[in-house]
């Protein structure tokens, strides 16, 4: 499976002026996560290789020297990452579509990039069958494919990447000043991914790159002190159910911390990162 993915798309997708995009690949990436169908699959994480091939235009990168005209490929391999391990996909298919989808969704401010055109991506399963062969699939999608819906919120907006009977991922866009007042889960399993530099998560400041996985009821809360949007990626196990975003008071002896997981490396997760200034 050394063989570039972008080889497999020889048709190079081209730009409004007929130039053929630049490519980022990420290829190799390992991934332990539960997916697959099979009672054998879904009580144990199995590993998966996850490679990835983006077409988009890096010419403006080249000459303003900015994270910003380009895809952070170490930031987009931790969030890619997240999403495999929480969201529990019953399918390689329903995997590959998800991922896709989150990567070619438009870019947020407080995590900008420039927008990938089209994408080709490969999940292989190298323990599917044992030493008889390698299972993988491999698809390519173009950003003009999908339409995303969106929800207004009184913290901001939800942006839905992907939903299905079990799983649903989406965008939470924290408005400048709001907040994601305290509330806990009964029902589902949500996982959450802060993306930008500057949230408060239980009162205290959150590194950008940080997941967790919040117990049901445990209450948490953030807020959103600056004057950017703010985005947090998050799953949910099924997908989203509105009775079950439970509002609660903070407790007599205020919320309790959570311990995170770096997703990010250490700098990718400051401001300096990207040029921010607070």
């Amino acid at each position: 499976m050394n063989r570039p993915l972008s080889d497999a798309f020889s048709a190079a997708p081209r730009d409004e002026q007929g130039r053929p995009l630049d490519v980022i690949e990420l290829r190799q990436l390992p991934v332990r996560c539960i997916v697959g169908v099979y009672p054998a699959e879904r009580g144990t994480p199995q590993p998966l290789d996850l490679d990835v091939a983006l077409y988009l235009d890096t010419r403006k990168a080249a000459t303003a020297g900015s994270l910003r005209d380009t895809v952070d490929y170490a930031r987009l391999s931790g969030e890619l990452r997240f999403l495999l391990e929480t969201a529990d996909f019953r399918m390689l298919e329903t995997a590959a579509e998800a991922l896709c989808r989150y990567i070619l969704a438009p870019p947020t401010e407080d995590s900008a990039r420039a927008p990938v055109r089209a994408v080709t991506l490969r999940l292989s399963k190298p323990e599917a069958l044992g030493r008889a062969g390698l299972a993988s699939l491999q698809v390519h999608r173009t950003a003009d494919e999908y339409r995303f819906e969106h929800e207004e919120k009184p913290f901001g907006r939800v942006d839905i990447l992907f939903q299905d009977a079990h799983v649903g991922i989406y965008r939470l866009r924290i408005a400048p000043g709001r907040t994601i007042v305290t509330h806990e889960h009964r029902v589902m399993d949500e996982a959450e991914l802060v993306l930008g530099h500057g949230l408060l998560l239980q009162g205290k400041p959150v590194p950008a790159g940080t997941g967790f996985r919040w117990p049901k009821h445990f209450p948490h809360r953030y807020d959103n002190p600056r004057a950017q949007e703010q985005t947090v990626l998050c799953v949910d196990r099924p997908a989203f159910i509105p009775h079950d975003e439970v509002e609660v008071p903070e407790p007599a002896d205020g919320l309790a911390p959570m311990e995170g997981r770096a997703y990010y490396p250490a700098a990718a997760s400051t401001p300096e990162a990207e040029g921010e200034r607070w």
